[in-house]
């Protein structure tokens, strides 16, 4: 490996605060002894090189810190390949929606499948204003969640940006989505608790307007109508462990008692089995638990606790390549795609 002191043209140390000059791609043909056109093509995959030509010139670059020039390649491909992503849920509490194992994962393989694309994500906080993306290049723009009649679809829509969200923007002009099949999942959940003998299975359930928690309560109405059931809501008024746990000591001391618990309101498995133990419930013995969760705890609570995963990557994945293809192929994409949750059963239930 090969030192240099330096000079003007080149990146170096910097003195008395200045900026660092950017690494040239000059710089690199220079300093790997081979044409700028050589080194171009190495590093865009392209020519007719060997493989140790093509391998010194991306080591040189990867050690000399290059980057290709963005913006300009931006100009040229008159593309930014930005897409803005947004949870629409959490608007009065902008960031907190990371703090959520569902979004923590749809967040990062929403990123991860972004960037396989050739894309970036650019996160904007919930309740985002206007003034704070309109002069951003967005290509598009990922809503998760999006509360009722959420205004920033309309924004972004009357802006000419596409959104990809879930099926709440069915029909739109410019919009794509992802969604899970609630009846499915519902019924799947609460058919697995009526066969293990529960009777009156009660719903905790955010007090929210976005549309996966609508066609929750909705489908467990459904259920319970068609089973005759007696309906047992208790509403979340805000998201967190502590509100949903104190949620669940209402629901399993309402009388009647129920027999099963459908936790929809995202928390801690193992603070849901806590909170049976402290009302001195049996689980499953008195009642039988399934979670609506991401959270890996859930295998090792005590009793392990059976979950209903959205399948947050998959949502991404899917939804990331009917972004990219929507963008790049136009019409000929098809506007959506309904996926099937996963209920993974455990010694709770």
């Amino acid at each position: 490996m090969t030192t240099r002191e330096p000079d003007a043209g080149h990146a170096g140390a910097s003195r008395g605060g200045a900026a660092v000059p950017r690494v040239r791609l000059v710089d690199v043909a220079r300093e790997a002894g081979l044409s700028k056109t050589t080194v171009s093509a190495a590093l865009n995959g392209t020519g007719r090189l060997s493989p140790a030509v093509r391998e010194k010139a991306v080591e040189t670059a990867r050690r000399m810190g290059y980057r290709p020039n963005a913006t300009a390649r931006q100009l040229r491909a008159g593309r930014a390949r930005l897409i803005g992503y947004v949870v629409g849920e959490f608007a009065g509490e902008p960031w907190t929606y990371l703090d959520s194992p569902y979004f923590a994962q749809l967040t990062g393989a929403t990123s991860a499948a972004a960037l396989r694309h050739g894309y970036a994500l650019v996160m904007l906080p919930a309740g985002t204003l206007q003034r704070e993306w309109a002069d951003l290049p967005l290509e598009a723009v990922i809503v998760a969640d999006p509360v009722e009649d959420d205004p920033l679809v309309e924004d972004f829509l009357a802006a000419r940006i596409p959104v990809f969200s879930d099926a709440s923007v069915a029909g739109r002009e410019g919009a794509h989505w992802v969604d899970l099949d609630t009846d499915a999942a519902v019924r799947e959940c609460l058919e697995h608790l009526r066969a293990g003998g529960a009777r009156r299975t009660a719903l905790v359930l955010p007090d929210s307007t976005t549309r996966f928690h609508r066609q929750m309560l909705a489908a467990y109405r459904a259920w319970c109508a068609a089973h005759g059931a007696e309906e047992l809501v208790t509403l979340v008024p805000e998201p967190g462990n502590g509100p949903v746990v104190r949620a669940v000591e209402r629901a399993l001391t309402a009388e009647p008692r129920p027999d099963g618990l459908f936790v929809v309101a995202e928390a801690s498995p193992p603070l849901v089995m806590d909170a049976a133990r402290r009302l001195g419930l049996a689980v499953p013995r008195d009642v039988r638990v399934v979670c609506v969760s991401e959270d890996e705890s859930a295998a090792h609570a005590d009793p392990p606790v059976s979950t209903l995963s959205l399948r947050p990557v998959e949502v991404a994945e899917k939804g990331m390549a009917l972004l990219v293809a929507a963008l790049e192929d136009g019409s000929s994409t098809p506007p959506g795609v309904l996926l099937t949750a996963r209920l993974r059963v455990r010694a709770s239930s």
